[in-house]
């Protein structure tokens, strides 16, 4: 496993790793899915958490390379990487298990 691979997973496993950010990245894909865009805002009025809360947890995601961000005009809107999450599950596929 080549150390690339166990940072990728370090960060994305820190990112995933509080139950919000979850359910926030998961919203983000499934509107994408559905080619809804989402910002900020949006992800205030779905969670019902702060304005700040919700900019600390896009934050991870963006830096996990999870989330990208995209500015147009005022707002910046949020995309899920689907490459990266494919890399990160790729990458634990890989993962050692001894026994």
């Amino acid at each position: 496993m080549l150390e690339e691979e166990v940072l990728l997973i370090a960060q994305v496993s820190d990112a995933l790793a509080h139950p919000a950010r979850i359910n926030i990245f998961r919203y983000i894909m499934q509107s994408n899915r559905a080619m809804i865009q989402v910002c900020n805002k949006d992800l205030v009025a779905h969670f019902d958490y702060a304005q700040a809360t919700i900019s600390q947890h896009t934050k991870k995601l963006v830096d996990s390379g999870l989330v990208e961000v995209k500015k147009k005009d005022k707002y910046s809107y949020y995309y899920a990487n689907l490459g990266m999450l494919i890399k990160y599950l790729n990458a634990t596929k890989k993962f050692p298990i001894e026994g």
